[in-house]
């Protein structure tokens, strides 16, 4: 009878990468995540409170580039909201404890109630 050759050896061996791009294998690790300066900027104003309306018109772009932003920055850190964000972002120090972009911003004086839109 003639010997069974084990077809394993035939094929290269399969490589499946754990994944596509620099900071997706960094996110995995929680170090070295990378925020564009775009995103910072976007994080930083809505740390500050700011809504995604007034970060677009802060940043001269419409709101639904703040919230693609927003979706990459949650998709990076490995969170799922706002908070979560800031808190992940403080931490692994991505952003400055004071922001750029600090101002005054109008409040509703009988309640202290951010005004947005």
């Amino acid at each position: 009878m003639s010997s069974t050759k084990s077809t394993a050896s035939t094929y290269p061996p399969l490589e499946i990468p754990l994944s596509t791009s620099r900071e997706r294998r960094s996110d995995i690790t929680g170090r070295g995540v990378r925020l564009s300066k775009r995103e910072i900027e976007v994080l930083s104003l809505i740390a500050e409170g700011h809504c995604s309306k007034e970060a677009a018109d802060v940043l001269f772009v419409s709101k639904r580039t703040i919230d693609f932003h927003l979706a990459n920055i949650f998709d990076k850190l490995q969170v799922n909201n706002r908070v979560q964000a800031y808190r992940a972002a403080m931490r692994l120090g991505l952003i400055p404890y004071e922001t750029p972009f600090a101002t005054r911003r109008e409040t509703v004086p009988a309640q202290g109630l951010v005004l947005c839109g």
